[in-house]
């Protein structure tokens, strides 16, 4: 089991996160995940690793059911452009294959020693009109449903937009 997926279940249990673990078939899209954990769309949370025209890596999340607009994201980093990071650096920056990347920014205790580094994170406020959310935790096997509030609370230092 990797890092990623043991550092996010410690920070649930450390900060007292009432949550719901999903054991299901590998999920590549947000369509899938969602059937696979039997929720609607609009409640996941889809962590994108993006990089910007000067070579810096942020992290976008947005509703599954909405898509990121880069070029809203540009702009609020002042750059001309962002692009969504390939997967092998999205390997390299966070430990996890695209898809199964969570929406903490690797803050994660642990994980800056491995190599991981901290991410920027933007986060859509329509994320918050769910009262649950689900997402990815460092597998593309494995997901969690927790309360929207305390995945805010949880990625405190995040520039909310939207």
């Amino acid at each position: 089991m990797n890092l990623v997926y043991h550092r996010i279940k410690e920070l649930f249990e450390q900060k007292g996160v009432e949550y719901t673990e999903y054991r299901h078939r590998a999920a590549y899209t947000s369509g899938q995940a969602a059937a696979a954990r039997r929720v609607e769309l609009k409640t996941g949370v889809k962590a994108l690793v993006c990089k910007t025209d000067s070579g810096n890596f942020i992290l976008v999340l947005v509703r599954a059911d909405r898509k990121a607009d880069l070029g809203k994201m540009a702009a609020l980093e002042n750059t001309a452009k962002i692009k969504l990071a390939s997967p092998e650096e999205v390997h390299r920056i966070t430990g996890c294959k695209p898809g199964s990347v969570p929406p903490f920014g690797h803050k994660l205790p642990g994980l800056k020693s491995s190599g991981h580094l901290p991410l920027k994170t933007y986060f859509d406020r329509s994320i918050l009109e769910n009262e649950w959310v689900n997402f990815n935790i460092g597998l593309r096997t494995r997901s969690a449903s927790i309360r929207a509030g305390d995945l805010e609370k949880l990625i405190d230092g995040a520039i909310i937009f939207g």
